[in-house]
């Protein structure tokens, strides 16, 4: 009977031990649910009433905008040129470097040009050769004809100086022709800039060897550059050469007007767009790859706008002080673009609804 009574004396103690945690749980639980605190207003529009006397007034409307799709695109030049060696030949000298400016004609690159050197002597020195020859065919062909003239000669003998004279001739002639390649190639031993621009890159650095073909520095006109973009067909179809079109580039927080130059009649077959390239005036810090968009009209478009001043910023929510009657009801709302000094409201207000201003 001992042993009875004390087993329900200890399930009993369990028992009322499990409802006082229940207990101690479920308060918990209710206080970190904020049941005992006092409750938010559910009208979250009307946070707080004001008296709005002498208070600086003004009335949300709505304007018509012009309306545009963007079209992303990259900045790139009218004119780049690839300047790529035409010997088998080490670098010498470099004297330019990435970013710098060039005229037409600056030496870019210097390559070694001592067997060209020596190439253009020989060729000089077989030129002199063939011109002491000729002078010597000149001076046997006037004797010949003098001879002919008093019959003291044969027609063979005057026939052999004539045709002596013809290769003397063409012997100079070639020569002088092997001068002139060997100049050429001297020349290609210095590589000049084709154009006025800017250095993009080196590809190679003094000492090296190049190859015939091998691109060395890429370099592009600043002055003259273009937006190439990717517009979607149903936009691109309406574009036409010479339509000018508001772009901007965001990197230089710069918009401007720029005039189609082309619209290539072709389609990417994987994102039925269209390539549009764009031309302007080229503004300054616009360099090659930049980012950008074409704006692309699409008629207009109805939006309500606040003035600036009237904007109520509190950490990432956005208010305003609604006037309603003789008080001010403070209103959260959604904003979109700065307009000139009015902000675009996408939700929270209406076409006429006045708000106090700063």
């Amino acid at each position: 009977m001992s042993n009875t009574a004390s087993q329900h004396g200890s399930s009993w103690k369990t028992w009322v031990l499990s409802i006082v945690m229940t207990a101690v749980i479920t308060v918990m639980l209710l206080v970190l649910a904020g049941v005992f605190h006092r409750k938010v207003p559910s009208d979250a529009a009307a946070v707080s009433k004001r008296s709005a006397e002498g208070l600086k007034t003004a009335i949300v409307r709505s304007i018509q905008r012009p309306r545009f799709e963007t079209a992303s695109g990259t900045v790139q030049p009218v004119h780049e040129a690839s300047v790529a060696s035409r010997l088998l030949a080490r670098v010498i000298e470099i004297p330019v470097t990435a970013g710098q400016t060039v005229s037409k004609g600056d030496v870019l690159v210097k390559l070694d040009d001592a067997d060209l050197q020596a190439r253009l002597r020989q060729a000089e020195a077989s030129l002199a050769e063939a011109q002491t020859a000729k002078e010597k065919a000149d001076a046997d062909l006037a004797r010949a004809e003098q001879l002919k003239a008093r019959q003291a000669i044969s027609q063979a003998d005057y026939d052999g100086a004539k045709s002596a004279h013809q290769a003397a001739d063409a012997s100079v002639e070639r020569a002088a022709q092997a001068v002139a390649e060997a100049q050429v190639m001297l020349d290609h031993a210095t590589i000049r800039s084709p154009m006025n621009g800017t250095i993009v890159d080196k590809q190679v650095e003094a000492g090296d060897t190049v190859s015939p073909g091998e691109v060395l520095l890429t370099l592009f006109e600043p002055g003259h550059m273009q937006m190439v973009a990717s517009v979607r067909e149903s936009l691109a179809l309406k574009l036409r050469p010479g339509q000018t079109i508001p772009t901007r580039l965001d990197a230089l927080d710069l918009e401007c007007e720029a005039t189609i130059s082309e619209v290539v009649p072709a389609a990417d077959a994987a994102t039925r767009s269209f390539t549009v390239k764009v031309t302007g005036p080229c503004p300054p810090g616009a360099y090659s790859g930049m980012f950008g968009r074409l704006l692309l009209p699409q008629g207009e478009e109805t939006i309500i706008v606040v003035p600036s001043n009237a904007i109520i910023q509190v950490g990432q929510l956005t208010m305003v002080d609604v006037v309603e009657g003789t008080s001010l009801t403070r209103r959260y709302i959604r904003t979109g673009r700065v307009i000139e000094s009015d902000v675009e409201v996408l939700a929270g207000l209406k076409d006429g609804d006045v708000v106090a201003v700063k």
